[in-house]
């Protein structure tokens, strides 16, 4: 079966990353970025975006050498979106040293004709108001994917309802999850998830794995547990790009082996600084490392 098409919405950005085993400066970055590098590996990407005069011509030859569709990423006159963070001793907790939206604050998504069309969408965690703007344009949009975070649960929590009655998939983590419903137990916050719209939850727990909720299937799948975590930034959305990517490459949607292939493709991400390790994954890889964690579950 030949893949479908993803569209996905979210930032592009150039990163400062601070972590234990060292640090890099105005690496390639952005949760739009992370995600189509690692959905392109199993399906086309069309990606809608912003970047400023400023973006290195280092980022367009990546978006071409994996295939990515850049036709809905506007260039304006301005600063790319930029994003410093600095890593805890263990990796668990990080502290945001700057976010400098650039173009960014002024953005406003554009689609062509061709990818309104688009059946699959996946809307990444930007301001719920551009979800929105997306799923109002995206009008052949069959399976919506969609992701949140912490700032848009606290001051944008009335459109982001909205984008939750429009979702099939939901994507969140633990504590963003807590946040959104009042439940610390991700199973009690999952049920209260289903019932705000979406067919589908997935609670993404970092090192303990993920909780899949839907229908009367509630599963949790595990991490691969020998990835050496070098650079946890990119993971969630590269999570987001290997469950999706397979969903788009597969007739039947299974959504178990979705979230196993999420995880697998993550575990490169946090192999390297910035994309580093998920450009060293290939499709075959990362089935090999799903088949590992399928074994764990077994």
């Amino acid at each position: 079966m030949q893949a479908r098409p993803i569209l996905a919405v979210g930032s592009i950005a150039l990163d400062q990353v601070e972590t234990p085993q060292g640090n890099r400066q105005d690496i390639l970055g952005g949760s739009a970025m992370y995600f189509a590098v690692a959905a392109s590996l199993f399906a086309p990407v069309r990606l809608v975006g912003v970047v400023g005069s400023d973006y290195p011509e280092e980022g367009w030859q990546l978006f071409r050498s994996n295939g990515v569709d850049t036709r809905d990423v506007q260039q304006a006159d301005g600063h790319t979106f930029r994003w410093g963070g600095r890593y805890s001793a263990d990796l668990s907790t990080r502290e945001t040293l700057y976010t400098h939206l650039g173009v960014f604050e002024s953005f406003q998504p554009s689609l062509c004709e061709q990818n309104k069309s688009t059946e699959i969408v996946y809307l990444a965690n930007i301001q719920p108001s551009l979800q929105l703007a997306i799923c109002t344009q995206a009008t052949g949009a069959q399976n919506i994917i969609s992701d949140t975070m912490n700032l848009w649960i606290d001051l944008n929590r009335e459109e982001l309802d909205l984008v939750l009655q429009k979702t099939n998939i939901f994507l969140i983590n633990d504590e963003e999850a807590a946040q959104l419903t009042g439940l610390n137990d991700p199973q009690d916050a999952a049920e209260w998830l289903l019932a705000a719209g979406p067919t589908a939850v997935v609670i993404k727990q970092g090192s303990q794995g993920a909780l899949l909720a839907t229908g009367n299937l509630r599963r949790y799948i595990p991490v691969y547990p020998y990835a050496e975590v070098i650079d946890p930034t990119g993971a969630g959305d590269s999570f987001a790009g290997g469950l999706i990517g397979h969903i788009a490459s597969q007739k039947e949607t299974d959504l178990v082996a979705a979230v196993i292939n999420g995880a697998a493709t993550a575990s490169y991400t946090v192999e390297g600084f910035g994309l580093e390790g998920l450009l060293q994954a290939t499709t075959e890889s990362i089935h090999r490392r799903g088949i590992t964690i399928q074994s764990l579950m077994e």
